[in-house]
């Protein structure tokens, strides 16, 4: 539908809608009315809800974009969303296209009103599009007193630019960092950086007890709470430095952080940081939307070609992988050193040692995805942070083991996409080894074989699971103290991940069967006993007692009552080869379990 334009009425000076509208996607909003034209000044983009009550001015400033949430253009409703929007002067009213399109009441209210109707698009989510609003409507905005002459030439978004402008007003080094501390971009370096800069910039972040050494000296505290420039004086170790946060209204998008560089900051260098301060808004704000929906969509799209759905071709653009290069699935799976045998047993399903076996009532696979919702199991809910920053380390790894990697995150999950090169077998093999060399953390990494076209790549990615699966599962039959990181070729593990296999398709029906196996681990289940753990233990030591009684950490003695007290309530007889076939076999079932 052509948008409804009547001639705009001495508007003043400013960022228009049409500017604001002119600088987001293509496509994301469309302009249904528009009574005052294009020439509309806007103040600011804010979320309407219109079952909120409020009774505190915020809808009542004049030139505002209000989105509402929650109401649908061809509601009934919506007519009384934009006479009040319009009685408030705002400037325009953004409802969500819907399947029927807008009533000939709201056209007509819109006609007869002051206040532009917007609709959103169905596959625009309301977060993206407030983000894109603001940016545009801060890259577009007149320059606040002292101007942003210097910076106003960049490239929206461009951070790098950005840094090394500001370091020539200020006279020193510049790093651009977000409120996590984490390094988006670092002017030239000119001189020598002083140890904190160059281990903030090799880092990409500052390192953590860094951070909190500034946070209990009360430094953040200073930085967040004002907008002017805050000085952290040099001392024996490091250089002078100013810093300032970049605030978008209330909301803190970054901080600027100038570190003198081999000679004492400019005179006037508080005063360009606040200059600059002001310039960097909009370039954050572009960083915060576009950079977060743009690896949002490449990782999906790198999710979409491993799970074999959706168009791959277009996939794969998205991805940034070339659709006719052969690629092999890396799978690395990050926990914290000193828990990471625990969450290997709770995602295996093992039996703690002294503890009672706890034996989920479906023996199942892992399928794809288990890692990436609520409810998933132990390996697939959101990492820690210390989890993510193993990832961090990981992903850093992979794009500088060799050009062309894609990774994707999911989860405690990294996945990459490794290129293999002309009759090149195991391309991910010394990528592999580098998840050995990551500190304070247990890695289980697994690589799939080599994938000759994007139909190959969920293949590769199931067997790439089965390897980490597996790897899983030896650590949680560990010790805790035992728990290293591990990494396997799905070539080296073929007979466990062919085991796998057999459980997953002999599962159902072993839990239609009845026997001695099926009662103890039904007792173990009732009564938190630790006979199942017992005997798992001593099948899996080959019959040696002294081994498996360490690994239970109990005294041998313990483990030869347990398992006679197993014979003569169960039956479960472990000289009877069949019994312990049986026994084999449900254990690794419950152990298996999700």
């Amino acid at each position: 539908m052509a948008p409804h334009t009547h001639e705009t009425d001495g508007l003043a000076a400013g960022p228009s809608l049409g500017q604001i509208l002119g600088l987001i996607a293509p496509g994301m909003l469309d302009v249904v009315v528009a009574p005052r034209g294009m020439g509309v000044p806007v103040a600011d983009v804010v979320l309407h809800d219109p079952a909120e009550e409020r009774d505190d001015g915020t809808w009542a400033a004049s030139g505002l974009i209000l989105l509402v949430v929650g109401v649908e253009v061809s509601s009934p409703e919506a007519v009384d969303v934009l006479r009040g929007a319009d009685r408030a002067g705002a400037a325009a009213v953004v409802l969500r296209q819907g399947p029927r399109g807008p009533r000939t009441a709201l056209l007509a209210t819109a006609d007869a009103g002051r206040t532009a109707l917007l609709t959103r698009r169905p596959e625009q989510g309301w977060t993206e599009v407030l983000g894109r609003l603001r940016t545009a409507l801060a890259h577009s905005a007149p320059a606040g007193p002292g101007g942003t002459d210097a910076v106003g030439g960049l490239r929206l978004g461009d951070l790098p630019g950005l840094a090394n402008t500001v370091a020539d007003l200020v006279g020193g080094a510049i790093t651009i960092e977000d409120p996590q501390s984490r390094v988006l971009a670092y002017s030239r370096m000119d001189h020598e950086p002083d140890p904190m800069r160059r281990l903030t910039i090799l880092g990409q972040q500052v390192p953590r007890w860094r951070v909190h050494e500034l946070r209990a000296s009360g430094f953040f505290r200073a930085l967040w709470s004002t907008d002017d420039v805050v000085r952290l004086p040099a001392d024996d170790r490091y250089a002078e430095r100013l810093a300032i946060a970049v605030r978008h209204g209330s909301e803190v998008l970054g901080s600027l952080w100038a570190a003198a560089d081999g000679r004492p900051l400019a005179e006037g260098a508080a005063a360009a940081l606040r200059t600059a301060a002001r310039a960097a808004v909009p370039h954050l704000s572009h960083h915060q939307t576009w950079g977060r929906a743009a690896a949002q969509e490449r990782d999906e799209a790198v999710h979409a070609l491993l799970e074999g759905r959706g168009d791959a071709v277009r996939a794969a653009h998205d991805a940034g992988i070339v659709p006719g290069r052969p690629y092999a699935v890396l799978i690395a799976e990050a926990y914290p050193a000193k828990t990471a045998a625990g969450h290997a047993a709770e995602a295996a399903g093992a039996y703690p040692a002294e503890a009672a076996a706890a034996y989920p009532a479906r023996p199942g696979k892992e399928p794809y995805g288990t890692t990436r919702g609520a409810g998933a199991t132990a390996f697939g809910v959101p990492g820690t942070a210390a989890e993510q920053r193993v990832l961090d380390v990981l992903a850093l790894q992979a794009a500088a083991f060799r050009d062309g990697c894609v990774a994707a995150r999911s989860g405690r999950r990294l996945y990459v996409l490794v290129p293999a090169g002309d009759g090149e077998t195991d391309p991910a093999r010394a990528l592999l080894a580098t998840v050995r060399s990551v500190p304070r953390s247990v890695v289980f990494a697994g690589a799939g074989p080599v994938a000759g076209d994007l139909s190959g790549l969920p293949a590769s990615r199931e067997a790439a699971e089965s390897v980490v699966r597996v790897l899983r599962e030896r650590t949680g039959r560990l010790p805790a103290s035992e728990a290293v990181s591990a990494a396997a070729a799905f070539d080296e593990v073929l007979p466990e991940t062919a085991l796998l296999r057999v459980l997953d398709q002999v599962g159902p029906l072993w839990e239609t069967l009845s026997g001695p196996v099926h009662a103890m681990t039904e007792h173990d289940r009732t009564h938190g006993s630790a006979y199942g753990a017992s005997v798992a233990a001593y099948l899996d030591a080959f019959g040696d007692t002294g081994e498996a009684a360490r690994r239970l950490n109990v005294h041998a003695n313990t483990l030869r009552y347990r398992l006679r007290r197993a014979r003569e309530l169960f039956g479960v007889d472990l000289a009877d080869p069949t019994v312990r076939l049986l026994a084999d076999i449900g254990l690794r079932l419950a152990r298996n379990a999700r």
